[in-house]
């Protein structure tokens, strides 16, 4: 431990969570909300819907709340209000406001490090003695590095809500074209009946693999390197889209290379194509802004003028558990192409299809340029945080204040 590197537990107080008696819980709102773990965390602060009215241990607003167990310990966040806190979280309280913000990015720089604490076999663990005996770097000017850091951190989230903002309106958009069929015009067209549904006059109901063409995909030999080696070639697996949660993903995180791409069943399909994760977690599904291919767990569907890659998009996310129910599979769930391409919907004629084409194209660029903004600003908070908690960067002479820099 050098002489700026300090214990975790001598400068900050850590609160165990525990959970209260089962008798206690409550879904009424009486008594304090209980948060016990990762996925009761929101975009902002954490949301629970279980109360209880005997709470053993407690967390105050502005506390750092850390999961300490399972797979999806170390996640952080911020405690909005007074919480009870459950066996899977602790709250981490700096002795100033400044110095918990400042607590968080100095985690987060060795986080890698503090989970490889965690015991337990089945259920990995982090106790209150291996937090609190963690050492983190312990700077001066702790307060102005929490705050640039922050400054990112809160661009990162106002483009975040941008973007969610911008999908929810693209997706609104869809359901009143295509599920209400409340296109412009549509007082004028008689509905009429269909093998699924009425729809509007002029349109069709097919099978989604009669209208557009659908892509497999495939792995190039690991035991060949220069199928790997140099590789130039977007591929993408589906942890990349888990990872990425969005709308457009722009890279993967593996590249194979050309002679990788010819020696596997992997097949290029265009920019602005819409990839559906098939198997195991089925229906994950982004649009693709390069030249790319995937690995075999996806169905990839090629856009054209009667089905754009934004009608494409959103009506995989209206039917997803449709898909989902299809999947069969001893070991996990997987749909097939065929079986996918046997779903029906109504085409609209080519007039309405290119309209809304137009219509969303704007919108999904705007999404598109919060996502790359988003990019290089964690781009550079991740090349930043590391250098400033080690004090390599001098911050002493900044002016800062309310948590921006200037």
């Amino acid at each position: 431990m050098n002489a700026r590197d300090q214990a975790l537990g001598s400068i900050a107080t850590i609160i165990m969570g525990q959970s209260p008696p089962g008798d206690t819980y409550n879904f009424h709102g009486d008594g304090l909300p209980l948060l016990n773990g990762p996925t009761e965390f929101g975009l902002t602060h954490p949301v629970c819907t279980l109360y209880t009215t005997d709470s053993r241990r407690d967390c105050a607003p502005g506390d750092l709340i850390f999961c300490v167990r399972g797979n999806t310990a170390g996640r952080m966040n911020w405690a909005d209000q007074k919480y009870s806190l459950g066996r899977g979280v602790c709250a981490i309280r700096g002795k100033t406001s400044d110095d918990t913000r400042y607590l968080r990015y100095a985690i987060e720089d060795r986080l890698t490090s503090l989970l490889q604490r965690a015991g337990g076999s089945t259920m990995p663990n982090l106790t209150q003695e291996a937090i609190s005996t963690f050492a983190v770097a312990y700077p001066p000017h702790r307060s102005k590095i929490a705050a640039i850091l922050s400054a990112y951190d809160d661009l990162i989230e106002i483009n975040t809500r941008r973007i969610a903002l911008l999908e929810e309106m693209a997706r609104g958009l869809y359901r009143e074209w295509f599920v209400r069929f409340r296109f412009p015009g549509h007082e004028g067209v008689r509905m009429v009946e269909s093998a699924v549904r009425l729809v509007p006059e002029g349109w069709e109901v097919k099978q989604i693999g009669e209208v557009i063409d659908t892509l497999g995909g495939g792995t190039p030999s690991t035991k060949e390197p220069e199928l790997w080696e140099h590789g130039d070639v977007i591929w993408f697996t589906p942890s990349d889209l888990t990872a990425a949660d969005a709308m457009f993903i722009e890279d993967s995180g593996k590249k194979i290379s050309r002679l990788g791409l010819q020696k596997s069943s992997a097949r290029l399909f265009p920019p602005y194509s819409v990839m559906m994760t098939s198997r195991a977690t089925i229906g994950v599904t982004a649009i693709n802004t390069k030249e790319a291919c995937t690995n075999q767990g996806f169905i990839t569907c090629v856009p054209n003028e009667r089905l754009s890659a934004y009608h494409i998009y959103f009506w995989i996310k209206q039917h997803k558990d449709a898909i989902v129910s299809v999947a069969s599979g001893a070991t996990y769930k997987e749909i097939s192409r065929s079986e996918f391409r046997e779903f029906k919907l109504p085409v609209p004629d080519l007039e309405t299809s290119r309209a809304f084409a137009t219509l969303l194209t704007p919108i999904g660029r705007q999404i598109e340029t919060f996502l790359k903004k988003n990019v290089i600003l964690r781009r550079t908070r991740d090349l930043l945080l590391p250098r400033l908690v080690a004090g390599e960067v001098d911050v002493s002479e900044l002016e800062i204040g309310e948590g921006r820099a200037t």
